[in-house]
């Protein structure tokens, strides 16, 4: 796959796209009159995800071309490509495997058939033996066989991590709350501030906690720095309580009781001291924001247990199997990233709503901004020439009703063509009634996730259809105020519906945004799946670490905005 990209935009398709856009004038309101069949022609189900693409700007002729677009990019070949191994990811000529994180055991009926074997290595048994040792460790932390150095029995895990080491566990634990064990609880430590660590281990018993250090190379500077940071509370903790002398050895047995590490670089793992056979690894085929499925997702496994962690991988695979086997034509992550091409390429949109009416899925936008953005905020293709076309959008959201509250304003009468997709469960974790109602709008007795999702319904309904200005008038509205009160709709939305936030399902939303990325990607001619914009900035703040530290050698050598900006922090912090 190092071939040059195709250039979509010389195509028939683009080009008659463009020339629809130019004068694209969309009418929900006559659309879903004219067509009564619009609903149920463009919702579709992927899993268990039922899937309603009809409040969209799109007809039939906008489709067409866009599906044409995805054959032209030859989208299907493109991912039969990354499922077999081949490196499409070029410019750090890896294989781009997530997908085989969740292949189940023995591989029966799958393509590509098991055993996978991907530059020599066994993928499919690799992949297992991993599971299978986390799934051995989860268990003992849950039934109190794994203890501390004291012997109690562990009742927090801190995961130490950054990027795809924390973004992916902590908003799956935080969707998958109603699963974690009784008695047992996660933290997650990822930014460098030291009041990170502080607050997350503050209040914690360091007999009863354990700490997952996640970092493939184990150098990560943030990560690494937190660890030490936690090895110090530890030994401090444990010293001052009288748990342990303050020894080398017993240092050395304290950490071995409470660190366990996800990384390969066994060298330093064993340096650190932490025993190689609590080191749970994955692969350079494995992206950091692809590896929630992976060992990295040992925190997960330990809260939720091995048996559910199964099920979220095996909701990953069921979504992989849509996407490998359902025709383009109602191929749901296909047809969600060919919307978003739609936008963003003809249609002028910049961002990108995720509007979860799902308090446990309150991470979820947080974590598909590393998962698109630093997959394809990219400015050259993957054979190194510039883009043809603008790439990437701003993902942003927060969980309804609270976003109601703050930014749908901007969606519903601002100037931005803002895409929202809008996702809910029909059954939640906890079902509770209003027993008193509030003697109007809300009868007592009322079920309050009815009343929740009575927002969902509506948000997208009136985005799409909006409200007249005579309809205002009919309400007796004072004409001076109607054009306030006017909303044009014709904004366009994604509903996305699930019986319940299982873990299946959590990991059907995941796999469904990893392949919506995939599909822009793949049209946008871009390497998805490296992440090189990342890298200048750390490499100069370990090279302006001796100035903000007081080296005035080092301090000279600075731009004069970022020399004037030190001085004052070292004058502030004195």
């Amino acid at each position: 796959m190092t071939d040059s990209p195709v250039d979509p935009t010389t195509s028939s398709a683009w080009q008659a796209l463009d020339g629809l856009a130019e004068g694209f004038s969309p009418d929900l309101r006559g659309w879903f009159e004219s067509d009564p069949g619009r609903a149920e022609r463009w919702t579709f189900q992927a899993a268990d995800l039922t899937v309603d693409l009809s409040k969209n700007l799109l007809t039939d002729e906008v489709l067409g071309h866009l599906l044409e677009i995805a054959r032209t990019v030859d989208v299907p070949g493109r991912y039969a490509a990354m499922i077999r191994g081949e490196h499409i990811n070029v410019t750090e000529d890896r294989a781009v495997l997530h997908t085989a994180l969740r292949r189940p055991k023995g591989g029966e009926g799958l393509e590509p058939p098991a055993p996978l074997v991907v530059d020599g290595q066994d993928v499919d048994h690799d992949v297992h033996e991993v599971l299978d040792r986390i799934a051995v460790f989860a268990n003992a932390v849950r039934d109190g066989s794994w203890t501390g150095v004291t012997g109690k029995r562990i009742e927090t895990v801190v995961n130490i991590g950054i990027g795809g080491s924390d973004l992916g566990p902590v908003m799956v634990y935080e969707a998958l709350k109603p699963y974690v064990q009784p008695g047992l609880a996660a933290r997650f430590v990822s930014n460098i501030d030291p009041s990170d660590i502080y607050e997350k281990t503050a209040d914690l018993d360091p007999e009863t906690t354990l700490f997952i250090v996640a970092s493939k190379t184990f150098g990560t500077l943030e990560t690494l720095t937190n660890a030490r940071l936690a090895r110090q509370w530890l030994w401090e903790g444990l010293a001052k309580s009288g748990a342990i002398a303050d020894t080398d050895d017993a240092r050395r047995d304290a950490v071995g009781k409470h660190f366990v590490a996800v990384s390969t670089a066994l060298d330093k793992v064993e340096a650190f001291g932490i025993d190689p056979k609590n080191a749970f690894g994955f692969w350079d085929w494995v992206g950091g924001r692809y590896s929630v499925d992976s060992a990295v997702g040992t925190v997960v496994a330990v809260a939720i247990g091995p048996d559910r962690f199964a099920e979220f991988l095996a909701g990953f695979h069921a979504v992989d199997e849509h996407m490998r086997t359902a025709p383009l034509e109602a191929n749901v992550p296909v047809l969600m990233g060919l919307l978003n091409v739609w936008y963003a390429n003809f249609l002028g949109a910049q961002s990108h709503a995720v509007l979860p009416y799902a308090q446990y899925l309150h991470r979820f936008a947080a974590y598909l901004q590393q998962l698109t953005m630093e997959s394809n905020g990219k400015s050259v293709r993957w054979d190194g020439s510039p883009v043809v076309t603008d790439t990437g959008e701003v993902f942003w959201g927060e969980p309804g009703t609270n976003g109601q509250h703050a930014f749908y304003q901007l969606i519903h009468q601002g100037t931005r063509l803002i895409p929202a997709d809008f996702i809910a469960v029909a059954n939640p974790a906890h079902a509770l009634q209003d027993e008193q109602g509030d003697g109007g709008a809300v009868r007592p007795g009322a079920d309050v996730h009815s009343l929740f999702l009575a927002n969902f319904f509506a948000q997208t309904k009136a985005l799409a259809f909006g409200k007249t200005a005579d309809e205002v008038r009919a309400e007796g509205t004072a004409e001076a105020v109607v054009p306030a009160r006017t909303f044009s709709g014709n904004r366009p939305t994604t509903s996305i519906l699930a019986p319940a936030l299982t873990p299946s399902v959590v990991g059907q939303l995941i796999a469904l945004y990893e392949h919506i990325t995939f599909v822009e990607g793949t049209v946008w001619g871009i390497d998805s799946f490296d992440q090189w914009g990342v890298e200048l900035g750390k490499k100069l703040a370990l090279e302006v670490t001796p100035a903000v530290e007081g080296d005035r050698d080092a301090l000279a050598t600075q731009d004069p905005s970022t020399k004037s900006l030190i001085a004052k922090y070292l004058e502030l912090r004195r």
